[in-house]
């Protein structure tokens, strides 16, 4: 390619960076690197990050948290379910087996000194306490609420989130659309939810988050089916919902004064302290059209593109974190450009 077509071949993104069209399957040495955003939320691709050794595959990845540490834990459906990395990318340890149908949701929690692990698993129809080397603290089964679960099968927990008060949220979201309230001791507390789309219902519950980034904390669900995120208050009273500009919303990570928000349909949205779209990572739209999706082909699968992101994490030097629901995992992290 001679330079003339080279400049011709390259587009403007709507962020505002300057972005070659890559080749699926392919990638030149001297390419240079891939970035995504915008303005301070800028991000460029850490490529190969994260391998796995000898023996160890990923099932679907649906979870990602860091600790403490900055060490990376990734929950997938696979005989070593939980799978964790240094920040540099190097394997340190896995365990797991148990989760290895139903890994969904995971969330980190720091209690007292100790960081524990918060475990969905929607095939067993249980939540999981753990410490981080995999300890079992406790085992959460069906909500004692008898009218509206009557078999085990109908409870299909997805995701966790904890308060500063330590209560914590448990989202059915492949089952009957509820939101179960705990105390900090795992007593059962109370529900909200159930199906619908008017306000205080839910379609697919699928991710929960304490959100933190003003003066009175809010619960956000990501109401996926709904293509909203539906905020309510700490002891479930709705509020508001935002709506603008998403696809199929999973779940939330809070960095600062923004909020990450996998999107399921090919990217991952930034929303502002207002909840205002300040960037999209990664667009690839209409990937979920692509025959096969989401499990497309590895020679149709393009670097710096997502095809189906289910959750996302940042490390305390903003650094993005992001797995993808795919057969064999999908795992990438995005060094925040300063």
């Amino acid at each position: 390619m001679n330079r003339r077509d080279f400049i011709a071949g390259l587009t403007l993104s709507a962020s505002g960076f300057l972005v070659r069209p890559l080749i699926p399957g392919a990638r030149a040495a001297d390419d240079g690197p891939i970035v995504a955003g915008n303005g301070s939320r800028t991000f460029q691709l850490v490529e190969s990050w994260g391998p796995l050794p000898d023996g160890i595959r990923y099932g679907y990845t649906h979870g990602v948290v860091v600790d403490f540490e900055d060490n990376v834990y990734i929950h997938n459906q696979s005989r070593d379910a939980v799978v964790a990395f240094d920040r540099e990318g190097n394997f340190l340890r896995s365990w797991g087996e148990e989760f290895a149908s139903g890994a969904h949701g995971m969330y980190l929690n720091r209690e007292s000194g100790q960081e524990y692990l918060y475990l969905s698993d929607y095939v067993r129809h249980t939540v999981v306490k753990t410490t981080l080397e995999g300890d079992v603290v406790w085992r959460l089964g069906v909500p004692p609420r008898p009218d509206l679960y009557e078999s085990e099968a109908k409870y299909r927990p997805t995701d966790v989130a904890v308060a500063p008060d330590g209560r914590f949220y448990v989202c059915d979201g492949y089952g009957e659309s509820w939101v179960h309230l705990y105390s900090p001791d795992a007593e059962y507390v109370r529900s909200w939810g159930g199906k619908g789309s008017e306000i205080g219902k839910l379609n697919t519950p699928h991710g929960i988050w304490v959100d933190t980034r003003s003066d009175d904390p809010v619960v956000r669900v990501a109401d996926r089916s709904n293509h909203r995120i539906h905020a309510f208050s700490l002891d479930g009273e709705p509020m508001d919902i935002v709506d603008d500009d998403l696809r199929l919303p999973c779940c939330f990570y809070q960095f600062g004064g923004d909020m990450f928000v996998p999107d399921l349909h090919g990217r991952v949205t930034i929303l502002d302290s207002e909840n205002h779209v300040a960037a999209h990572l990664g667009d690839n739209p209409g990937v979920w059209d692509q025959s096969g999706w989401p499990n497309l082909l590895p020679e149709t699968r393009v670097l710096g593109k997502f095809i189906s992101p289910h959750a996302a994490c940042v490390d305390s030097r903003g650094d993005l974190y992001v797995v993808e629901w795919v057969s064999d995992g999908r795992a990438s992290k995005w060094q925040r450009i300063p």
